[in-house]
């Protein structure tokens, strides 16, 4: 449990991200909609009220920085605590602390980074606080909290959604923190040239706190003598550091679906980009090789129905394989099924028909002469014997009177299965004239 009171001065053996952490509301880069002049949270908390907060965001948004400046725009105690490191021991000495405080007139911000990593009864051991107001609750989490923070204590805080910062925001900051002379470097005139600045802006990926560490261990690994940073030095320093992305958090979702929606959206070129991004990162290839061949079902269904066995192909071929030749064959895939022609089609039917057993009631016996039981099966007209063997008759029950739940699309193989539809649908459901009973070999199925 660490307590802060928010007005101690400058370490000058802090890290550089740190020492330029921002101490007012005004100082905050990249979330104008939420501490912005006029933003709702920002007139609240200049009028001196502060509710419960879970702040959402990539790392290096400055969720940990919000919430240090706006428990000091209230002039209210800060504690601390770490999801990882504290358990259910900690938040009770912390509401107890709490508890003194508010005796005394003050209020208390509890802030806890990574709330996401609290289990159930960890965070149940807080609500009743929260609920009291002995503190002010303001959790920080990469995760959504809509999965991660229980529904009682979600109901009690707002959730704010922070962003990672734009590509200007990380250079002006990189800019503040060279010319500052108090918490940065303006001391020690240090430059950056525009070449090697493009480069850290770029390998920051919207998160300030790379971006700050890696302009310091810039300038300490400067040649002796050399007043300039240059972008060798920031390639070479950031070149294992930068890939943004965790199997086991929201990032892990994130580029599943961005990988799914540039297959689905026909970009092979994004679909290559997300697909090695993943992998570059460690994820295991099954799982990258799934959203393929998810895709390809749902996606490219029945417009070209050979996306769904290449895929299938690629990932059986992953199993022989193994990595990193792989990812040739799942590479192949994603290209297949990116530039494919697309139809959902088949997932729109099935899903209309399971919304009209589930949803809707509609859930009838099997016609008479389609049972295998209990039926009059000498009814059945076996449409091999139909000319074009095609036969007119209704299979579905009688009270869905000719509903349809497959539309076929214009593309791809598909037009020819929609020519085909649209011709029985067009001469009907009525019942021919008989046909003929089919074998004896097929009167059981």
């Amino acid at each position: 449990m660490e307590r802060d009171h928010l007005d101690v001065g400058i370490d000058p053996g802090a890290p550089l991200a740190d020492r330029l952490r921002p101490r007012r509301l005004d100082e905050i880069l990249g979330q104008e909609a939420l501490v912005g002049e006029g933003a709702p949270l920002r007139r609240s908390v200049e009028r001196g009220s502060l509710p419960s907060l879970v702040l959402w965001g990539p790392p290096g948004c400055g969720k940990t920085t919000l919430a240090r400046v706006l428990a000091r725009e209230v002039e209210a105690e800060f504690v601390e605590v770490s999801a990882v490191s504290s358990g259910v021991k900690t938040l009770r000495e912390v509401v107890a602390l709490a508890t003194r405080h508010r005796q005394h007139g003050r209020r208390t911000v509890l802030f806890i980074d990574e709330i996401h990593r609290f289990n159930k009864a960890q965070q149940d051991a807080i609500l009743p606080a929260v609920e009291k107001g002995i503190v002010v609750l303001i959790g920080a989490t990469t995760e959504n909290p809509s999965f991660e923070v229980i529904a009682p204590l979600r109901s009690r805080c707002h959730v704010l959604r922070l962003e990672a910062l734009r590509s200007d925001l990380i250079r002006r900051l990189v800019e503040r923190a060279l010319a500052d002379r108090e918490r940065g470097l303006g001391a020690e005139a240090v430059e950056i040239d525009e070449k090697a600045l493009d480069e850290l802006v770029r390998r920051s990926n919207g998160d300030a706190r790379i971006a700050l560490n890696l302009l310091e261990a810039g300038v300490r690994a400067r040649p002796d003598g050399e007043p300039r940073v240059d972008a060798a030095t920031i390639a070479g320093l950031a070149k294992e550091n930068t890939i943004l992305y965790d199997r086991a958090a929201g990032r892990h979702y994130d580029h599943a679906s961005a990988l799914q929606k540039s297959l689905r959206g026909s970009d092979p070129d994004a679909a290559l980009y997300w697909m090695a991004k993943m992998l570059a990162a460690g994820e295991d290839p099954r799982f990258v090789a799934r959203r393929i061949l998810v895709t390809a079902a749902e996606d490219v269904g029945l417009a070209d129905p050979h996306a769904l066995p290449v895929a299938v192909a690629a990932f059986q071929a992953l199993e022989f394989l193994g990595m990193p030749e792989a990812r040739i064959p799942l590479a192949e895939a994603a290209i297949y099924v990116a530039t494919a022609p697309k139809s959902n089609s088949a997932a729109k039917a099935i899903d209309a028909a399971l919304t009209a057993i589930r949803d809707e009631g509609l859930s009838f016996e099997v016609p008479p002469f389609l049972r295998m039981t209990g039926g009059d099966r000498r009814k059945y007209r076996y449409p091999h014997n139909a000319p074009g063997h095609f036969l007119r008759d209704d299979y579905l029950p009688e009270e869905l009177g000719g509903r349809s739940f497959y539309v076929p699309g214009e593309l791809g193989d598909e037009r020819e299965t929609a020519k085909r539809v649209r011709g029985a649908l067009g001469r009907g459901r009525e019942r021919d004239e008989d046909p003929g009973r089919p074998p004896a070999r097929d009167r059981e199925s």
